[in-house]
């Protein structure tokens, strides 16, 4: 039985921590995805026809204005326009997303799995794009050849680009869409002043608290401009996160309840098996607090005892999947190909808590039956 115990409570809080680290790893590697193409807050022209092509407004004014609010990390400037590729063989609509020379470090880089990222040469914008892979598949093209671009307006442009780069995000929300290229390329096709940009991207230090600075920015943003929060644009992915987050919260009750329920059964056990030796210990003056701490005493060496295994075999299996990447996913269904792992040491601290404070009421429980063994009837169980 004491046994079963151990590994009761070794197997809970391993799969506890395996769970909430793989659950951490999902989540960051999605909003990590999310945030390399999409800013935690969009600021641009209000425009009721929710338009992909929106109405320019002057950047530099707009980015002074951000720049008074504290949480603000960064602000990047974009622009994006509709075409059509064009190969010999193929034909697909897409986006031109145009960045700044500012966003060349951007995190879109971790993205990256052919080529490098666009340059920014100083004389002109640059001809380089990157696409995704779904596009490049498409229309097979690889890195260094070049497409060309036909954008509908008036008068219609062409423009031929080369290929820099080819990225995957696993995410179809921009793989099957986006094209990023220079910001430049699409002030030249709308012949906007260098001062217009489409729209800016903000980023904040704490992620956790863009509701209260998105609501305080909206109000101290002009009336001609909207305001977009990246978890309203992409609310079926955080929707999701937020159902793995309650799912694994059910799932950590119920593995809870088990250990606590085997740790339970087990000291009950214990104390049936020595309700004689409970019975002469009665009779020859020890009481009940004494005879209860002897069994809550084992109750937490055999606690501890599971937790070290659990922990050993928890954070061991973390280890080997994130260095090996061992466990392989399908991009098409996970948005990833492996199974992601994040190190948060407050969670597992939190986890070895909750599992020693139900284990501590799991032994504390059955020791109160201590109290109503009768030490003449006690000598004689068989």
């Amino acid at each position: 039985m004491t046994k079963i115990a151990i590994i009761s409570i070794a197997l809970g809080l391993a799969v506890m921590i395996v769970s909430f680290s793989i659950l951490a790893g999902f989540r960051n590697e999605i909003q990590s995805k999310i945030f390399s193409f999409g800013a935690h807050l969009t600021v641009s022209k209000y425009d009721t026809n929710n338009s992909i092509e929106i109405e320019p407004i002057s950047g530099p004014a707009l980015v002074q204005d951000l720049r008074r609010f504290s949480q603000v990390a960064t602000i990047q400037p974009f622009a994006r326009k509709t075409a059509i590729i064009k190969t010999k063989d193929e034909v697909l609509g897409v986006v031109l997303k145009g960045v700044s020379e500012t966003d060349s470090r951007s995190p879109m880089r971790q993205n990256l799995v052919a080529g490098s990222f666009i340059s920014f040469p100083d004389s002109a914008a640059s001809n380089d794009v990157l696409l995704s892979r779904k596009v490049a598949d498409k229309l097979r093209l690889k890195v260094g050849d070049d497409a060309l671009f036909y954008f509908i307006q008036n008068p219609p442009r062409v423009r031929k680009f080369t290929v820099r780069g080819i990225y995957q995000t696993g995410l179809d929300e921009f793989d099957d869409v986006y094209v990023i290229g220079d910001l430049r390329q699409i002030r030249d096709l709308n012949a906007w002043p260098d001062s217009l940009v489409g729209g800016v991207e903000v980023v904040l230090k704490d992620f956790s608290r863009l509701d209260p600075v998105a609501e305080d920015m909206y109000e101290n943003l002009r009336y001609d401009l909207k305001l977009d929060k990246i978890t309203e644009q992409y609310a079926q992915l955080f929707d999701w996160l937020q159902l793995l987050n309650r799912n694994v919260v059910i799932f950590l009750l119920l593995i809870i309840f088990v250990a606590t329920f085997n740790m339970v059964a087990t000291i009950f056990i214990m104390i049936l098996e020595r309700t004689n030796m409970i019975g002469i210990l009665k009779a020859v003056g020890a009481t009940d607090r004494q005879i209860r701490s002897m069994f809550f005493f084992r109750g937490l060496s055999l606690t501890f005892r599971g937790m070290v295994v659990g922990n050993v075999i928890g954070l061991g299996f973390c280890a080997i999947q994130y260095y090996t990447k061992l466990i392989p996913l399908d991009p098409e269904n996970y948005y990833m190909d492996r199974v992601p792992v994040y190190w948060d040491p407050t969670i597992i601290i939190l986890l070895n808590v909750a599992t020693f404070a139900a284990s501590l009421l799991a032994v504390l429980i059955p020791t109160y039956l201590i109290s109503r063994i009768k030490p003449v009837a006690a000598i004689k169980f068989d």
